[in-house]
């Protein structure tokens, strides 16, 4: 029964959009993963995709894919570049990884208009600010 299948609770997990500058001393943006847990994960799937709307029509990007092997203790790994103009749409990030040979997956949603400098913070273990949901 429905009832009777656990589904544990993700913690100590977060995604974060990361305002850089590359080499041409040009702004970017970058999506992390930040494994702020004491362990490991591992087997890390992870699908994005934007959505909404955009001059009033129904906008949907491609969904990607991304696996990521180990994604070390106390550390982060880049998923992906975002460009500034989906910043107007929801940015999802479904997050599905193992850890103690039990699976995980929580969905992380970057409302439209909330990647801005006023939500800024630092981001861990990164040390850049940037726009963090856990």
């Amino acid at each position: 029964m429905k009832k009777d299948i656990i589904t544990p609770q993700v913690e100590d997990i977060a995604v974060a959009v990361v305002k850089e500058e590359n080499e041409l001393a040009e702004t970017i943006w970058n999506v992390y993963l930040i494994n702020l847990k004491k362990h490991d994960i591992e087997s890390v799937l992870i699908t994005s995709q934007g959505y909404g709307l955009h001059n009033n029509e129904e906008v949907r990007t491609s969904t990607l894919r991304h696996f990521l092997d180990i994604v070390q203790a106390k550390s982060f790994s880049k998923i992906e570049p975002i460009v500034e103009s989906l910043f107007g749409l929801s940015n999802e990030y479904w997050v599905s990884f193992y850890h103690n040979k039990i699976m995980y997956d929580k969905k992380y949603i970057f409302l439209p208009e909330s990647i801005k400098e006023e939500n800024f913070i630092l981001v861990p273990y990164i040390n850049k600010k940037g726009v963090i949901i856990k």
